[in-house]
């Protein structure tokens, strides 16, 4: 049986320092754990120390780190996994310490990206943060890379290209982050093409394995991939919507966000998230059955600030409502909304929540345009207005129903044609 396809076990090493708070530490360690599942990983042992700063050569000091080493031989682990990111000193010092590979949780999560991106430009995304992760650490890892062979932590550019020289390496980055800026600027302008065609778009944000996935799913009957794992989502998806009253709205499905997410992978992401700053509505995704849920949604709204934004509005939905216990308090009761993504009813009622806030702002407009006025008919089409139209009785005339904004440019150019035309403040002569 090849490496690849045996179940790979582990042991997840973790710092508790001073400073640091032990309920989000206790998070942070539990989230390492259901990473190394998402990767395939069992892990047989979770290994703290308490201390007062993280040890610069070793991380933990000296004489937890042998029994750690000895334990791995004793389990016959795959892979000691660290729950911070290693220096390029500490990574060496390890790696020559135990007989199996060492990885931290940046490698972890970057391995499994490189297994879940599909697109061109989620592969471009893993290789540019992989490239920008290894680049510091390369001295030295060839022959540790040889020596232990394929597993856990070595998917994305692989062994070849991580023994060439640095050069070659700062190459490779500088041409992939024209590819992805030459991506970026299609994907603008199809955004651009969007907004100017009034199509309402909507981000579906929320920590990784809220139920967003599900939540697209369900509402636009799409066949995204959907599974119990963290990042089961990697590249972006956008479906078409149609709300209740038949407008229909762009829902832009995104990566989840995670607790310490690597600065290597923010960075090479940050093009994808850039939908979400030209959303005109965020929905938060929240899993309210998880016991951190808030922890999770102080993530998320950081991300969003760090995104600036802020200023997009935005409903709290909090997902799996099914396994709630009753009693359990929720905050933002008047910017939320409970519900299970599996329930047809739970979805109405977000469907109709949402074109409330959607449809803020418009008004229901009856127009009477002459037949030989057809320029008028174009206009509105080239400015992306839906509209239900009819023929007079007589034939003269279309009888069209719209829906539009006052702050329109659209609208005073359409005033003429309007059955009930807006009163005509004198003040305002």
């Amino acid at each position: 049986m090849s490496e690849w396809n045996k179940q790979q076990t582990a042991i997840v090493v973790g710092c508790l320092l001073d400073q640091r708070d032990e309920e989000r530490m206790r998070l942070s360690l539990e989230e390492l754990g259901e990473l190394a599942r998402t990767a395939g990983v069992e892990v047989l042992e979770v290994i703290t120390q308490n201390r007062e700063r993280v040890d610069s050569a070793w991380y933990l000091g000296t004489g937890k780190i042998q029994e750690i080493a000895e334990l791995a031989v004793s389990l016959d682990v795959d892979v000691v996994i660290f729950n911070d990111e290693l220096s390029a000193s500490q990574n060496r010092n390890l790696e020559a310490l135990f007989e199996c590979r060492v990885i931290d949780r940046t490698q972890l999560i970057l391995d499994i990206f490189a297994s879940r991106a599909n697109s061109r430009e989620g592969k471009i995304q893993v290789e540019l943060a992989q490239y920008s992760y290894l680049l510091p650490r390369l001295a030295g890892q060839g022959n540790q890379m040889s020596r232990l062979g394929g597993g856990i932590g070595t998917r994305g550019p692989g062994e070849t290209k991580l023994e060439t020289d640095r050069r070659h390496i700062r190459r490779r980055i500088s041409e992939l982050k024209q590819q992805l800026d030459d991506i970026v600027r299609t994907r603008q302008l199809h955004r651009e093409r969007r907004k100017k065609n009034h199509v309402y778009q909507i981000a579906l944000v929320g920590y990784t394995n809220a139920g967003k996935s599900t939540l697209l799913n369900n509402l636009t009957k799409a066949d995204t991939l959907q599974e119990d794992k963290l990042f089961a989502t990697l590249d972006p998806t956008t479906r078409q919507l149609a709300l209740p009253s038949g407008k229909e709205v762009l829902l832009t499905d995104t990566v989840g966000f995670i607790q310490d997410l690597p600065t290597a992978l923010i960075a090479a992401f940050r093009s994808t998230l850039e939908g979400v700053q030209e959303a005109d509505l965020i929905l938060h995704v929240v899993d309210c059955s998880h016991p951190d849920f808030e922890v999770h949604m102080e993530v998320v709204d950081q991300v969003l600030k760090d995104l600036e934004a802020e200023g997009i509005p935005r409903l709290v939905v909090y997902n799996k409502a099914d396994l709630l216990d009753t009693d359990k308090y929720l905050p933002h009761p008047e910017d939320s909304i409970q519900i299970s993504a599996l329930s047809e009813q739970d979805l109405q009622r977000l469907l109709n929540r949402v074109e409330g806030i959607v449809l803020t702002g418009y008004e229901s407009v009856e127009l009477i345009i002459p037949m030989e006025r057809g320029d008028v008919i174009s206009m509105m089409h080239r400015a992306g207005l839906e509209m239900e139209q009819e023929f007079s009785e007589d034939g003269t005339a279309y009888h069209i129903t719209i829906r539009i904004k006052p702050d329109e440019p659209m609208y005073g150019r359409l005033i003429p044609y309007m059955v009930n035309p807006p009163a005509i403040n004198e003040e305002e002569w």
